[in-house]
């Protein structure tokens, strides 16, 4: 029976110490006859490293309880209960990529003892501390996490790191195939991700577990241990007793397996299994693991404000530490002394650790929290562009000479994203009907027959699995590409973006990034298709995430240019961009009139023509030099803005210039002021939303650099089909409206 005392973590301590002592152990786990099969032999010398592996965990929740108390620790998780994590660990290599439950610091502990030099006790005990030595996330939150253990930091306490799990499993198959520069992991190895019991019911753990399916159902190597911590308990709702065990053993295309996660023979024995099978076979398995919860769910919580004293005291007997100490009695030979002793050691010597770092320097300063936001650069090898028959033989020869005529935007992504295909190996592009179809609007026509299924990689229809897969091929060295078929659809995996790719550098100080370009079709005027689920103009959770690069082209010239560069940003800059194409573009080739062809171009042949500004983003785009209004746009925006130009200047005598913006975060505001000088009259002229619009931030910003301007938005609405497309966006009329309203007020 468990001591009684107010401080469960005292409790629980001093009931280890008393039952050992009095040899009050569980006894040996029943052996489950199906298993027979199962290696259960376990020697002393793992035994006894295990069981440390774990006593030090205990002891490291213990004193960041401690530290919390005193004011010098900050939010915490604990790992008590869930020790027996420490064996899955065990039968896992170091360079298997682990996506890491935030209760797994006892995997991290003993997945240190596999590399030599990696100190778990002061590396974890820096991270409780906030510390800028904390050599993860150098102080920005408290992680699991090791570059050098192949663990990449996971910040969400829900199961969105599960998609990228998915992603990263499948580019170990892709990189043995191709080889990609900066590749991480080697071609044998295994990808395990863990999460708790209620996680399981996550739409982002759904939609991984399907997708693991889905991709082993159709013959895809998929190299992918899940690990189900199951606690019975998520936060303060119970999990349904079985719902786990039966909601996930029947999944087609993923093999289910449970153990005794309080029993380090039974879970050192059915997790070698299931890491020995995946290794084998490359395909997923999921291991069900049961444990127990201790202390609650995290910092300060009172869990006897929602469990019932028998049903805590219960977990509390099930103390996995009970179980280890009789398996290391038998397995190793020590005595209930010994492993008194050896308990209270790992203790002592965890708090001398504690007394070396407890004064190391935090982070105080905004630039310092800051200098992870953007990842380090990094040194590719020289790009080899195709040559002039390579492209012949890719295009064929309709389109190789169509390369030297005017073309619509839609044709020439679709060359510019042939050449990057051709010149780096590393770029896959991935995204719903992408292949054979080419895409809803055709812009990746021919590119699976060109390249291969391997680099343009037909998706299954989910935005979370699609970004995961990107997160995930980019933790591996490829520069994906993914494809978001509409901009709506972006919504419903938005987090992949927020929470998971645009984190990853940041809470990890640089040491790990996931590089991409999400090509996203955008924005409204599109006739006759849709409504707003086809026509969105909502961008504000895209200029809300820190560090993340948004392009929005306006004509097919800027689409290639810009496109490269964030092909560019991506590989050699780590960066995660976001590719807006306005779809409404993709097909336009007139300005004024019906057949004049002045806003279709030529293709810019890579490394060829002499790019105009906005290559880079601090660079705009202007045209024009009227003085009278500088109107200040972006994609559709700039095609009517450019249209009412001839119109303010022929009907009334209005000088203007229109400066495209071309990248909306960040916003290249420094440009923008340089472009309106000389101007009588700032027009920002935008066609997303009032609310949430880029225009708030121009008009404020401009303010601030003591800029006058006015905005003309759309409305704060969606987007409605058939005749009333365009009836809540700006029109040309409106912006002619607009500017001479501004024009005459200034001249007035």
């Amino acid at each position: 029976m468990c001591l009684v005392l107010s401080d469960p973590v005292e409790r629980v301590h001093r009931n280890f110490l008393a039952r050992v002592a009095a040899g009050d152990l569980p006894p040996p786990r029943a052996v489950d006859p199906t298993d027979d099969d199962l290696d259960r032999e376990l020697d002393g010398t793992t035994a006894l490293a295990l069981f440390r592996a774990q006593v030090l965990s205990r002891h490291l929740d213990r004193l960041a309880r401690e530290l919390r108390a005193a004011g010098d620790g900050y939010y915490t998780i604990g790992s008590s209960g869930h020790e027996g994590m420490a064996a899955v660990a065990a039968v896992l290599r170091p360079s298997d990529p682990a996506f890491l439950h935030y209760r797994d610091a006892a995997f991290q502990i003993a997945r240190s003892g596999q590399v030599p030099g990696v100190d778990p006790t002061r590396d974890l005990l820096l991270s409780f501390l906030a510390s800028r030595d904390d050599p993860i996330a150098g102080g920005r939150h408290k992680v699991l996490g090791s570059k050098r253990l192949a663990i990449p930091p996971q910040t969400s306490t829900i199961a969105s790191h599960l998609p990228k799990a998915v992603g990263a499993a499948y580019s170990i198959g892709l990189a043995a195939e191709l080889d990609p520069e900066h590749r991480a992991w080697p071609d044998d190895a295994i990808v395990v991700a863990s999460f708790g019991d209620a996680s399981v019911n996550h739409a982002s753990a759904q939609a991984a577990f399907n997708t693991a399916g889905w991709t082993a159902y159709r013959g895809v190597a998929l190299p992918l241990l899940f690990v189900c911590e199951d606690n019975g308990i998520g936060i303060s709702v119970p999990t349904p007793s079985g719902w786990v065990a039966n909601s996930m053993s029947q999944r087609a295309g993923l093999r289910y397996r449970s153990c005794d996660g309080l029993d380090l023979v039974d879970t050192l024995a059915v997790a070698r299994a299931c890491a020995e099978e995946v290794r084998r076979t490359r395909r997923p398995v999921f291991l069900h693991l049961s444990c127990v919860r201790l202390y609650g769910h995290a910092g300060a919580d009172v869990e006897a404000t929602y469990r019932s004293a028998d049903d805590i005291v219960a977990s509390e007997d099930d103390d996995p530490l009970l179980r280890s100490a009789g398996i290391v009695i038998d397995a190793a030979g020590l005595s209930p002394d010994d492993v008194v002793e050896l308990y209270e050691q790992v203790e002592a010597d965890a708090r001398r650790t504690l007394d070396e770092v407890r004064d190391t320097p935090r982070l105080r300063e905004r630039h310092d929290v800051l200098a992870s936001l953007v990842p380090p650069k990094r040194t590719c090898r020289p790009a080899r562009p195709p040559t002039d028959d390579e492209r012949l033989a890719l295009l064929g020869e309709a389109d190789a000479k169509a390369r030297g005529r005017p073309q619509s935007m839609a044709k020439l992504l679709n060359w510019t994203l042939t050449d990057l295909l051709a010149t780096h190996p590393e770029v896959v592009l991935a995204g719903e009907d992408i292949g054979a179809k080419g895409g809803v609007y055709g812009v990746t026509q021919r590119l699976q027959a060109r390249f291969g299924r391997r680099r343009v990689i037909d998706t299954l229809l989910d935005e979370q699995s699609i970004l995961g897969l990107a997160i995930g091929l980019a933790h591996n060295g490829f520069v994906p590409i993914p494809e978001i078929q509409f901009l709506a659809y972006l919504h419903n995996a938005e987090d992949q973006l927020r929470g998971e790719a645009a984190t990853l550098p940041f809470f990890s100080d640089g040491q790990f990034t996931n590089p991409m370009v999400v090509r996203i079709a955008a924005l409204g005027y599109q006739k006759g298709f849709g409504g707003h689920f086809h026509n969105d103009n909502s961008i504000a959770v895209l200029r809300d995430i820190p560090g993340l690069i948004v392009a929005c082209p306006s004509n097919g010239h800027d689409a290639a240019v810009l496109l490269r560069e964030s092909v560019r940003l991506a590989r050699e800059e780590q960066r995660v961009v976001a590719f807006l194409e306005p779809i409404a573009l993709y097909a336009t080739t007139d300005l004024h009139t019906d057949g004049d062809g002045e806003w279709a171009n030529r293709y810019p042949e890579p490394g060829r023509a002499s790019e105009p500004p906005g290559q880079t983003i601090d660079e705009v785009a202007v045209r024009g030099e009227g003085t009278d209004v500088a109107i200040v746009t972006y994609g559709n925006g700039t095609h009517l803005s450019v249209r009412a130009q001839r119109i303010l200047a022929e009907h009334h005598d209005i000088g203007t210039r229109v400066i495209d913006l071309r990248w909306l975060a960040p916003v290249p505001i420094e440009s923008v002021v340089r472009a309106t000088d000389g101007c009588a009259a700032v027009l920002v002229v935008d066609e997303c939303r009032q609310t949430g619009s880029i225009s708030e931030q121009l008009v404020t910003e401009l303010a601030e650099r003591g800029v006058a301007s006015t905005r003309l938005c759309a409305a704060d609405s969606f987007i409605a089909t058939g005749p009333g497309y365009a009836a809540t966006l700006p029109s040309c009329d409106d912006v002619v409206a607009a500017a001479a309203a501004l024009a005459g007020a200034e001249s007035g």
